[in-house]
């Protein structure tokens, strides 16, 4: 593929930001979605950017992966497949223009809910038992995921909502999302999205993101955990007002 010195430069920043969002700061990574999506097509920028976001998965699950909360995991873990298999087989079949609207719209909610729910620190603690959320938010998250690699937000704002501190959020986050990416990846070269000169793009993209990982670490270190939620939130609300203009 010819890419032009210009689109190097705007990959090369969607290689740190994934990076960074994965160890530091979630929520950021759907700017990194975005800027891949200016240089490539759209089934081009999928393939492209699968593995970039699993590589910055692995960062940070060998930083954080003893933080996890498995229950968290795997409550969503079967619900999050269907919604991958789903995805899969709407893929193709619903366009950006339809489906972009709808995840900023229930983004956007669900951020207006947990800002609800911190006001309500009893009813919090119930939440986090409600099985039918789990579901829910897993089909939710895996569908999209796979149609559009924007189910970052989503998992931020349902994260923080269960009540999770710092270093328990990015590990679950980064074991999550690690097993979500990678199972994925079948259904991808399937569907002709991940190719030989996309992984050689990503390979010449690793070194950045590696950089951005090591980034996000220093950055989380740095960051109360009040600030830390706040800025998560704030980062998944400008995802969803993104997704609904754009």
């Amino acid at each position: 593929m010819h890419i032009e010195l210009l689109q190097w430069l705007i990959l090369a920043a969607a290689a740190v930001i994934v990076g960074v969002s994965k160890t530091g700061l979630p929520g950021l990574g759907i700017l990194a979605v975005t800027l891949v999506a200016l240089v490539l097509p759209a089934r081009q920028s999928t393939g492209t950017i699968l593995p970039m976001l699993i590589a910055g998965d692995i960062c940070a699950v060998g930083y954080y992966h003893l933080h996890a909360s498995w229950r968290h995991i795997l409550r969503l873990a079967p619900w999050a497949v269907a919604g991958v298999l789903l995805g899969t087989v709407a893929l193709g079949r619903l366009g950006d223009a339809q489906i972009r609207p709808l995840i900023g719209g229930i983004v956007l909610t669900l951020v207006a809910g947990n800002v609800w729910l911190s006001q309500q620190p009893q009813l919090r603690d119930r939440i986090s038992q409600f099985y039918v959320l789990a579901a829910a938010i897993g089909i939710l998250a895996g569908f999209t995921t796979m149609v559009s690699n924007a189910a970052g937000p989503i998992m931020v704002i349902y994260f923080l909502a269960m009540g999770l501190p710092k270093n328990g959020f990015l590990g679950t986050s980064a074991w999550y999302f690690f097993l979500l990416n990678f199972f994925k990846v079948p259904f991808s070269v399937a569907l002709g999205l991940i190719t030989l000169p996309s992984l050689t793009l990503n390979a010449m993209l690793l070194p950045l993101i590696l950089i951005g990982a090591w980034l996000g670490v220093r950055f989380a270190k740095r960051l109360p955990e009040k600030a830390f939620a706040l800025v998560a939130e704030l980062l998944a609300a400008a995802a969803a007002v993104k997704l609904l203009i754009w």
